[in-house]
């Protein structure tokens, strides 16, 4: 399979911060960016073209396929049939079952267990009676989630006893999905640590990982990524990047694949996946010699993959979310703090408006 050369033009579903950095590691390379979302957004102020239309325009899909040589994304809210189809004119990696499996997250679990993972105890639901009866089998404290565009903490219910399914099935929207469960319920997992796996697989089906970060959420949202991580998460790593890697193999993925994991007592329990560059690795930028930026762009191209080693004895990335952005002229007078603002103007609690990132020499 021969490789996509520098000059040549990807193009990238989603005009997200994600797409932003795929962007510039990709410029780093020679290569050009084409941005394809129903809005603009911080993508477009770094890339060579945007085109604005929706994600089931199949004509439009179709006429921004013929200007690039090769497809990625950056999140996983697109219809995997709008991948197949694009795959079938363009290059486009990830292909659809990876974003297929990642985006329903029955299929994650099901997949999961193919492999010898662990996950929470579950139960796919479809309505209220449903919920009831998972809620006898899974038991509570339990989380109701939509198995369908759930991200940063939406989309999802606590239920402390049965006594709450009415309301959690009303706050998740009482979903409706064709051909498949509209929500999935999982039971308490006990854990000390959360921790994500970050993988790479070229073409050629060659991997890399980068050292685990070890993660702390605040409100569901991802606040800091460390590394090194603890040493009872240390314990776990070698088990969770051997899933996650068997998971890219499985899938034949190409790019960046990310897992998230829960260290328990009894080992990693695996949570979720994103078949993409993901959050938790934005440290790899400054704190890696390869960055999970750089590496997805050149397993999507055909490229020889880069070193994953440490830059520093160790790393901490921090995101700053809503008015945590206002501190840009304090990190910017911190000799050791790496600023990454994303060029978002409006900074609504919740949204993430940029990162630092500190190395430790």
């Amino acid at each position: 399979m021969s490789a996509i050369p520098p000059g040549s033009t990807i193009g990238i579903l989603g005009s997200g911060q994600l797409g932003r950095m795929l962007a510039v590691a990709a410029a780093q390379l020679g290569y050009r960016c084409h941005i394809y979302a129903p809005e603009s957004g911080p993508a477009c102020d770094v890339a060579a073209a945007f085109t604005q239309g929706a994600y089931d325009d199949s004509p439009a899909l179709y006429a921004f396929a013929g200007q690039v040589d090769a497809i990625t994304f950056e999140f996983e809210n697109v219809e995997p049939v709008a991948i197949a189809q694009l795959g079938a004119r363009v290059p486009t990696r990830p292909h659809s079952l990876s974003l297929d499996i990642a985006r329903y997250r029955v299929a994650e679990k099901e997949w999961a267990a193919q492999i010898g993972g662990r996950t929470a105890p579950w139960r796919g639901v479809s309505d209220l009676p449903s919920l009831e009866t998972a809620l006898a089998d899974v038991g509570a404290p339990a989380i109701l989630k939509t198995t369908l565009f759930g991200y940063d903490g939406k989309g999802q219910a606590r239920i402390d006893s049965p006594a709450d399914a009415t309301a959690a099935w009303s706050e998740i929207g009482s979903p409706v999905l064709e051909g498949g469960f509209p929500a999935i319920l999982e039971g308490r997992v006990d854990f000390f640590a959360e921790f994500s796996v970050i993988v790479c697989r070229g073409t050629d089906g060659a991997t890399v990982a980068w050292d685990v970060p070890e993660n702390l959420h605040r409100e569901g949202i991802l606040a800091t990524s460390s590394v090194p991580a603890s040493a009872p998460v240390l314990a776990q790593a070698e088990e969770a990047t051997a899933f996650a890697v068997a998971m890219a193999n499985k899938l034949g993925h190409v790019g960046v694949l990310t897992c998230e994991f829960f260290a328990t007592p009894d080992g990693p329990v695996f949570n979720e996946m994103a078949p993409r560059v993901h959050n938790s690795g934005h440290w790899t930028i400054e704190g890696a010699v390869t960055s999970q930026f750089e590496n997805h762009i050149r397993a999507i191209c055909g490229l020889p993959l880069g070193s994953t080693t440490l830059t520093g004895a160790a790393v901490e990335m921090t995101n700053l979310i809503g008015a945590d952005a206002g501190r840009w002229p304090a990190l910017l007078g911190e000799g050791d703090a790496h600023l990454h603002l994303y060029g978002k103007h409006e900074a609504r609690p919740g949204r993430k408006m940029g990162h630092v990132t500190r190395v430790r020499r």
